[in-house]
């Protein structure tokens, strides 16, 4: 359009004002359980308004359905509280020995040995960064909507230089 006709037309709106998601967190935020799994390189993932041991358990057992009873599965766990069995509370190693389930943990302040860690580098980089989501549910649709085409796309060019880039690191 020429600047005679942007002229007559009137001065241009205002741009939207741009809002930042670290300035205000009226709702409190949202923690991702999230599971690679490395066979058929696929990532499942849950968005709950809190982390704790019993979001961690529903989040396990929804890992359990996805394989046979008979089928021992392995979930590599950071060092976050939730994860852990500690002395209070036994109740997710007591829940992994009776489902045929392994709870592995990282060592502390190893994170990079687990291998899901690089997937959140993309999810990051690929629905996240340069964002202003309005609501938790906006950012919760988008982050979903990534999950189910980072497993339709897992040999994508851009994803795999993005995921290796953050294994190299």
């Amino acid at each position: 359009m020429g600047r005679a006709r942007r002229q007559a037309e009137g001065p241009c709106p205002r741009p939207r004002r741009r809002r930042r998601a670290t300035y205000n967190r009226y709702g409190g935020v949202r923690h991702l359980f999230a599971a690679l799994d490395l066979a058929k390189d696929k990532l499942y993932g849950h968005i709950k308004p809190v982390k704790r041991r019993t979001q961690f358990l529903e989040f396990c057992r929804y890992l359990r359905t996805l394989y046979p009873p008979t089928v021992r599965i392995a979930i590599v766990c950071d060092n976050f509280s939730p994860h852990l069995t500690t002395k209070k509370c036994q109740r997710v190693g007591t829940w992994a020995a009776a489902n045929n389930v392994e709870i592995a943990y990282t060592p502390t302040n190893s994170s990079w040995l687990n291998r899901i860690e690089a997937q959140f580098t993309a999810l990051r980089y690929f629905t996240l960064d340069g964002t202003d989501h309005a609501d938790h549910k906006e950012q919760g649709s988008m982050i979903r909507r990534y999950i189910i085409w980072r497993n339709h796309h897992a040999d994508d060019r851009r994803l795999r230089a993005v995921v290796n880039r953050a294994n190299v690191a």
